[in-house]
């Protein structure tokens, strides 16, 4: 399932609200989600993703799904150019120091829930300014179009995504 939010920020189960920052300044509804992961934002110009797979088919291991979910990111975005990385202790995908992509989700009965976000446009910055995102305080989140001379649209990435994600689990998507 591959889509753009209204904006919403979303914490894990074991998320500490304190890393919300601007509860009492913001229009920007807060939901517990049942997934990894702390508070994270979701909203236009972003393509989040929700893989539904049967790990069993694959490995009954939750870091190489997360790992496996990060490595597609990193194929999409090399589709344009970038170079995009792992940082190690961290979840998540990175350019220039630059948190692009997070990874947040849930197995139950090896079956995977929730899934990405890939910050595409400008626009899928305006309400991180609210919160510590993923509680890594310090950090800064960035979005793609700013490391690309020619900026692309969501469905461009989600092309890319998919392709990516169907090299990685070896997988034909239903579309």
């Amino acid at each position: 399932i591959f889509l753009q939010h209204q904006p919403v920020y979303t914490l894990g189960t074991g998320s500490d609200e304190n890393f919300i920052t601007a509860k009492e300044d913001s229009n920007v509804p807060v939901v517990r989600m049942d997934r990894g992961g702390e508070v994270t934002y979701h909203g236009p110009g972003q393509l989040t993703a929700y893989p539904i797979l049967d790990l069993r088919g694959y490995k009954q291991d939750i870091h190489w799904y997360i790992r496996a979910l990060e490595e597609t990111i990193i194929l999409a975005l090399g589709e344009f150019g970038l170079e995009a990385e792992r940082l190690d202790g961290v979840t998540g995908v990175w350019i220039d120091d630059y948190k692009v992509a997070a990874v947040g989700i849930k197995c139950r009965k090896w079956i995977t829930m929730h899934g990405l976000a890939i910050n595409v446009e400008q626009t899928s910055l305006q309400n991180f300014g609210g919160i510590v995102a993923c509680g890594l305080e310090g950090r800064k989140v960035g979005c793609i179009n700013q490391f690309l001379p020619t900026e692309v649209s969501v469905a461009d990435v989600a092309a890319a995504v998919s392709a990516a994600f169907e090299e990685v689990f070896e997988v034909k998507l239903v579309r």
